[in-house]
């Protein structure tokens, strides 16, 4: 089982590093501050108020800066707990509609024909989008093993293969949708998004896009 991270928490480096600059912006402001009240008319002297104005300005852009850090390393947290969560879920096979990765071994599949179909037709498109298949398979909604062979009959090249069900009423397309299969999850990692989780062949997806979990045993 692995999980892996690819974004951390804020390390306390990064947060020193953060401080320090808000530190030294302070300072910067602190000198122009003074260098404008030591060169300002003393005929027309700057109001007080502007003065008020300019550090209450100065405060809000600080607290909102150590706002946006804090927040930074909440959204790291919970992404390691998500990890924390999915982890069992290593090992297990995810029915999904994500693309497929066939290297020769049967995938098992679960097509949805239309209703009212009297013809479901299974299409293999590869990962730049040419159609490589074309198979007829039973238009009822019950699970169906695709063993990856191509429009000639042939076995098709290990690779990532999306899959859709065409559904026909004598000559009448029907519908086209997405085909769900399973497959096993390798290991779980940290995104810009969430946790993703990753199957055979490289495959990531969302957790939230798993309709259904079974052993991988």
């Amino acid at each position: 089982m692995e999980i892996t991270s690819a974004t951390q928490t804020t390390s306390p480096v990064k947060q020193a590093s953060a401080n320090n600059k808000i530190s030294s912006d302070f300072d910067t402001f602190l000198k122009m501050l003074t260098a404008q009240i030591q060169n300002q008319d003393p005929l027309n002297p700057i109001d007080s108020a502007d003065y008020a104005v300019q550090l209450a300005t100065f405060s809000s852009v600080e607290q909102q800066t150590l706002t946006n850090q804090k927040l930074d390393a909440l959204a790291g947290l919970m992404n390691v707990q998500g990890m924390a969560q999915l982890a069992p879920w290593v090992g297990q096979e995810a029915r999904s509609a994500a693309p497929v990765f066939m290297n020769g071994t049967p995938i098992s599949l679960s097509p949805t024909p239309a209703a009212g179909a009297d013809r479901a037709v299974l299409v293999v498109k590869d990962a730049t989008g040419n159609t490589v298949a074309r198979q007829d398979i039973p238009p009822q909604p019950t699970p169906y093993t695709w063993t990856g062979n191509s429009i000639t009959g042939s076995a098709l090249p290990s690779g990532i293969y999306s899959l859709s069900l065409e559904s026909y009423s004598g000559e009448v397309q029907l519908s086209t949708n997405s085909v769900e299969s399973y497959a096993r999850i390798q290991e779980v990692q940290t995104g810009p998004t969430g946790p993703r989780l990753i199957l055979a062949g490289g495959v990531a997806l969302a957790a939230d896009q798993i309709t259904a979990l079974r052993s991988g045993d």
